[in-house]
């Protein structure tokens, strides 16, 4: 497949989105090697940006990057996983109260048309779609909380967790609870319940808990610990 290079990012950043999204979907599997001439030979460039690529892929922790051994796709790691579901959930609390206490009637439409698309991609079991939606979900959060900054946050935190999250994704249900939590906490936001909100967060983001055990236990493979 031949990828095309546009001329408003850099040969680098099209190459990092293009492959942060394949390691993210896990169309590029943990502990995959990524050679760097390979890669630049998919995209039809020289090796200077591919290696500016990983290097940003490396910066979020997706690629493990060792001077004379090849690039790889990390595994999961347990430690991590765990240090940044911790910052998420305090980060996406105080974004919670700050929605609940400057809340104003003027989000309530972009929050109903991105719930109304997530119901969709549900009944379409559209994965990726609903991965997409699922991020503007907390993007929009954060911006009625007018701390729009804080989703920058959020979504570093998110990367660690998300490949794990892509796996349960593939089960409707799964997808369907969630969009009913974003339901229940938009709900709750919109009524300035703070207390309300804080709960429902708490239960949406111990979710993954779950998916990660199922996951060790089918893929340990994927795992570094």
């Amino acid at each position: 497949m031949a990828y095309s290079i546009s001329a408003r990012r850099t040969t680098a950043e099209v190459i990092f989105a293009q492959l942060r999204d394949e390691i993210m979907s896990l169309e590029i599997l943990p502990g995959v090697k990524l050679s760097e001439a390979e890669v630049a030979t998919k995209f039809g460039v020289s090796r200077q940006p591919v290696r500016e690529a990983l290097n940003l892929l490396s910066s979020e922790g997706l690629v493990a990057i060792q001077p004379q051994k090849a690039t790889r796709v990390r595994r999961f790691s347990s430690e991590k996983i765990a240090a940044a579901r911790f910052k998420r959930l305090a980060i996406e609390i105080e974004v919670i109260k700050c929605a609940c206490n400057s809340w104003s009637d003027v989000y309530r439409p972009g929050f109903e048309r991105s719930l109304e698309a997530q119901n969709r991609a549900v009944q379409n079991n559209d994965t990726q779609g609903f991965h997409t939606l699922d991020e503007e979900f907390h993007a929009l959060m954060a911006e009625a909380a007018q701390t729009p900054f804080a989703f920058t946050e959020i979504k570093a935190q998110k990367a660690y967790v998300d490949r794990i999250c892509v796996l349960s994704l593939k089960n409707a249900d799964e997808m369907r609870t969630l969009v009913e939590d974003h339901h229940l906490i938009f709900e709750c936001v919109s009524r300035k319940d703070a207390p309300g909100a804080e709960a429902a967060l708490r239960a949406h983001l111990a979710r993954i808990e779950k998916t990660i055990e199922a996951v060790r236990q089918a893929k340990s493979e994927f795992f570094e610990d």
